[in-house]
């Protein structure tokens, strides 16, 4: 009964030691693009919303139609600016990211 105790117990300060030398991953970053479109009623909002949100990658989408400007959260890793302008053009509204300043 002693040598299960004991063996129990090697086991989960083992585990314990295994854990903490694990190296923390590194935090993801995110990119966040404005795209100047040529959207102009809410249809064509509900369009983006519906469709790039499920590019690979993206996190976030924001749509203005006042402004027709869509906001988009992605990572790098994942996809990027060319990529999503095409995804835009995919549901046939015309995107460039805007000029950063």
């Amino acid at each position: 009964m002693k040598k299960i105790i004991v063996l129990c117990l090697v086991t989960i300060f083992g585990l314990g030691i295994a854990n903490a030398q694990e190296p923390k991953k590194a935090v993801k970053k995110s990119v966040v693009t404005e795209f100047v479109t040529d959207i102009d009623c809410a249809g064509c909002a509900k369009k983006v919303t519906n469709t790039i949100p499920y590019e690979k990658g993206v996190k976030d989408v924001k749509v203005d139609v006042e402004t027709k400007t869509v906001t988009v959260t992605y990572d790098p890793a994942k996809t990027n600016n060319e990529t999503l302008v095409k995804a835009f053009a995919k549901i046939k509204i015309k995107a460039e990211p805007k000029a950063q300043k």
